[in-house]
């Protein structure tokens, strides 16, 4: 695989910045010490640029390397700033004592099965209020919270791993959190009036469809379709994620895909390529819209919307060089992604896998036979499986021995089982009498995923668990990914005879 010299800059410049924002996100750096790193940078820079004064060249190993310290000085001081603002708040001399504050639901409540989960919007910034049960909260009411404003504390999960809690929190923007807090409804909807009838749409869309099946098959439509993964019950999320399938349920970009080949599939039956394309981006949005524009949502709208797009010119180098750059446009809009929200780093990873070993093992299996699209399923399980495995054992710690195998028996049904709960939810909203047979039909697909799912996890060997080790054998596993994939394309190459275009 080979890089040209414009590509060698722009990923160096993406990584290297990437590698300040990660490094500022644990180690303290001045404002001085990143001004000498700029300094350093520049001064390497006009070395390199010197030798033009001679008529030759400017020396391209020293214009990498300003860049290389330019970019990891930027990042550096992207994370700084950011860290600046969520300490630098009026909010932090009211820490420990009893506070009012009034404010607007921001998110769409969560609701958990001790409390509800409400990101409050207020004067001061983004806080958390874990209110009691019972009471029915929605996107853009103004209500006034009181109790006791709090930092959030790290704690060890039930794999032995220790969560950061703050950082996760951080990732989405809050910093302080009030437990046991009482909250008043002041005024419903308000400023937000659009989005809010979105979000009753799908909650009356939701609605619809547990009045025509039972849980947890209705659950698991409304995981698949909305991403609503409480609806799944606490039993079969721990059963999806032995069994290596809980993507299927978070709106990974997978699902979007889904929703997008859908679209143009409809669309395309009327419309040219090129004008589908552009339907298939406008049904992104409103499907982000619709199912409430979570941090997951977004992030797997603007990938698919990358694969979309550079789809149509059907050159793969390009799709990589799109996710590097929309991985740089997310942490520059939020360099907490980067160090504390493990959906960010797997879906960008996974996303990675799928890019640089999907079209290399599809070129090894092109002679098994592909049933169903079987051979496709394989191979986008066994990319993104490789590639997240390193980071998924360091963060969650648990290994799905039999995740390859239930993905390429259950990912060819979850196409079909979105389709038939849209097409359910949809005809409901007509009759719920014309709506009875899909809705049996559709129950029918959602009970042959848990059943493999179940049968699957229940078996001894379904999982297992790894202990906790130093994030230094990360990078050391990523590393002997590369070497593996290196020598494996260089095999192919010399076997073919030909290289891969440049990237």
């Amino acid at each position: 695989m080979r890089l040209n010299d414009g590509g060698i800059l722009f990923y160096s410049a993406i990584i290297a910045f990437a590698l300040g924002i990660f490094a500022r996100s644990f180690a303290r750096f001045s404002l001085s010490e990143i001004a000498l790193l700029v300094l350093l940078a520049v001064v390497v820079g006009l070395v390199g640029q010197g030798a033009r004064v001679q008529g030759s060249r400017p020396l391209p190993g020293l214009l990498l390397i300003s860049l290389t310290i330019m970019s990891f000085a930027l990042g550096a001081l992207r994370m700084d700033f950011a860290i600046l603002n969520s300490t630098e708040s009026k909010l932090e001399e009211m820490l420990g004592s009893e506070v009012v504050l009034e404010g607007v639901i921001w998110r769409e409540p969560e609701a958990r099965a001790n409390s509800i989960h409400l990101y409050i919007k207020t004067d001061y910034g983004l806080i958390l209020a874990l209110a009691y049960p019972g009471e029915e909260w929605n996107y853009g009411d103004r209500v006034l919270v009181e109790g006791v404003l709090e930092k959030p504390e790290a704690f060890e999960t039930d794999l032995g791993r220790t969560f950061n809690y703050p950082g996760y929190l951080l990732a989405k923007g809050v910093g302080y959190t009030i437990r046991r807090a009482e909250v008043e409804r002041l005024s419903e909807g308000g400023a937000y009036d659009f989005i809010s009838k979105i979000l009753d749409l799908k909650h009356t869309f939701m609605q619809k469809l547990e009045l025509l099946m039972p849980e947890p098959q209705v659950g698991l439509s409304e995981g698949l379709l909305l991403g609503v993964k409480r609806a799944l019950g606490e039993d079969l999320e721990t059963t999806f994620r032995k069994t290596g399938i809980i993507h299927i349920v978070v709106l990974s970009g997978y699902n979007v895909m889904i929703v997008v080949t859908f679209i143009l599939y409809v669309l395309g039956q009327v419309f040219g390529r090129r004008f589908s394309v552009g339907f298939g981006l406008v049904g992104i949005v409103i499907f982000a819209l619709m199912v409430g524009l979570s941090a997951t949502v977004v992030r797997a709208c603007l990938m698919a919307s990358l694969l979309l797009i550079v789809g149509l010119t059907g050159r793969i180098y390009l799709v990589l060089r799109g996710l590097m750059l929309a991985g740089f446009i997310m942490l520059i809009w939020n360099p907490y992604s980067l160090a504390f929200d493990v959906g960010f780093q797997l879906s960008f990873i996974a996303t990675l896998g799928l890019i640089l070993v999907a079209p290399d093992l599809q070129e090894r299996l092109r002679t098994m036979p592909s049933p169903l699209g079987a051979r496709e399923f394989l191979v986008a399980t066994l990319a993104t499986q490789l590639f997240v495995l390193p980071l998924l054992l360091y963060q969650i710690g648990e290994f799905s021995v039999v995740a390859v195998i239930v993905n390429v028996l259950v990912l060819p049904m979850v196409a079909v089982s979105m389709l038939l709960t849209f097409l359910t939810g949809m005809v409901a909203f007509v009759s719920l009498s014309l709506a009875t047979p899909l809705a049996f039909v559709t129950h029918l697909s959602l009970t042959y995923i848990i059943v493999i799912a179940e049968w699957f996890g229940e078996l001894p060997f379904a999982s297992f668990t790894v202990p906790a080790f130093s994030f230094w054998f990360v990078p050391l596993g990523y590393a002997l990914i590369a070497l593996v994939l290196w020598w494996s394309v260089r095999e192919v190459d010399e076997l073919k005879g030909w290289t891969i275009k440049e990237i």
